[in-house]
């Protein structure tokens, strides 16, 4: 184990790096040999149905759990062995927020910040996060996406490195989740690197720079939500043909395009193109076309 003056700089080497990563429960294996890295000011996003083992994942990634197999190192160093140091660079959101109901909430927040070398401003954090105008209610006065946000608060107050989000938005309306995204696209913009989870395809879509597809606790595919699941799902071009609606689908819409405008002597009368969404992809990918 690296002690904490070995310990990845900001900025050097890869934050993140995950090599068959195993974990077991008896003979049932959660998380079944997946690799991947996380560079530094990265978006990475996990997704999977259910049991696809990706809160198991990033419990191990920060030192809830251990590994059965495999190695992990996060700014350098196994999770499993990590000390104080290591701590003070990493921030983590999880799924099931815990239960301050006792604490006022900049008190909270205040109090978390004490614990961190170079904490944010508390009162900043909470602005951050919409919560400004609670600084003293009570948690257990807070509605349900006040306090997601105010695990969001507790996550970040320390200005992590690295940062986990598993399933951050959950229980947010609209607004609050778009004020969020918006917040999760200035932290990565300013260096830091970010493990997110989520099960809205379109949260993927608009904050991940790369996605990871796992089922059953193994990696299905590594891509970008442009470009994830292409292989899987085609695109359909339907035109109206001289018997009546024809259609073709396809793996590359431009180039089909031009065979059948070059067989059938021009343009395709009420030519329609669908392209696959990310939805539709990511059903191809885990194997749940529709």
């Amino acid at each position: 184990m690296r002690n904490s003056s070995e310990i990845v700089p900001s900025g050097h080497a890869t934050p993140l790096v995950v090599n068959d990563l195993v974990k077991t429960y008896g003979s049932h294996a959660v998380v079944n040999g997946i690799s991947f890295s996380v560079d530094r000011g990265e978006v990475f996003g996990l997704l999977g149905p259910n049991g696809a083992g990706k809160t198991t994942t990033v419990e191990i990634l920060t030192g809830m759990r251990s590994a059965s197999a495999g190695t992990v190192q996060v700014l350098g160093v196994d999770p499993a062995t990590a000390d104080r140091a290591w701590r003070d660079r990493v921030g983590v959101v999880f799924q099931d927020g815990t239960d301050h109901g006792d604490w006022r909430v900049g008190e909270l927040v205040a109090q978390f910040a004490r614990g961190y070398s170079k904490p944010l401003e508390p009162l900043d954090v909470l602005e951050a996060v919409s919560l400004a105008d609670c600084v003293r209610t009570r948690v257990d006065r807070l509605s349900g996406g006040q306090r997601r946000r105010l695990d969001v608060a507790l996550g970040i107050v320390g200005r992590p490195d690295v940062l986990f989000l598993d399933e951050p938005t959950t229980g947010l309306d609209p607004e609050a989740r778009r004020s969020l995204w918006e917040l999760i696209q200035r932290l990565a913009q300013r260096g830091t690197t970010i493990l997110l989870t989520t099960h809205y395809l379109d949260e993927a879509s608009h904050l991940a720079d790369r996605l990871c597809v796992l089922k059953a606790g193994e990696v299905l595919e590594i891509s970008t939500p442009a470009e994830l699941g292409r292989r899987h799902a085609a695109a359909v071009i339907s035109w109206r043909g001289a018997g009546g609606p024809e259609s073709v689908r396809t793996d590359d819409a431009a180039v089909t395009l031009k065979q059948l405008e070059s067989k059938l002597g021009g343009p395709l009368p009420d030519l329609q193109i669908h392209r696959p969404s990310l939805e539709d992809r990511y059903l191809a990918v885990i194997g749940e076309d529709r």
